[in-house]
């Protein structure tokens, strides 16, 4: 039998490396091609999905300015809004406001009560920077 020559060994761990260098640049073109543009599409997606979110939103408030407005051209709310808010009346009506009734006064705060919660040292400075 004949041995493999060193120089033989030497050119099967080169064309190992070879693929090995190749199948990784091959993974890292693949990522580039692949992974990235990906990331941005679902980025893409979901800003796409919240400014569909938003424009539902602005439309049902557009929705309901809209029945505002149409309930607000009728006479009936024209009516309600004048004496609710402007206190008019109809020629005839009278009008009439009733006021709230008049509340008591609160009781007076008590002095002991201040003398007590001071302290011993804050009713001695009391005392004796009221003699003067």
């Amino acid at each position: 039998m004949a041995t493999p020559s060193p120089t033989f060994g030497r050119r099967v761990t080169r064309t190992k490396r070879t693929w090995l260098l190749v199948g990784g640049l091959a993974a890292v073109g693949v990522l580039f091609i692949a992974v990235f543009p990906a990331r941005t599409y679902l980025d893409q997606r979901h800003q796409r999905q919240e400014v569909l979110a938003e424009i539902k939103a602005t439309d049902a408030k557009n929705k309901a300015l809209e029945q505002r407005i149409a309930t607000l051209h009728t006479d009936a709310e024209v009516e309600r809004l004048a004496r609710e808010q402007y206190n008019l009346v109809r020629p005839g009506e009278e009008a009439y406001a009733i006021l709230p009734t008049r509340q008591p006064p609160p009781p007076p705060a008590s002095k002991t009560t201040a003398k007590s919660s001071a302290g011993f040292l804050g009713r001695t400075w009391k005392s004796i920077t009221s003699i003067f």
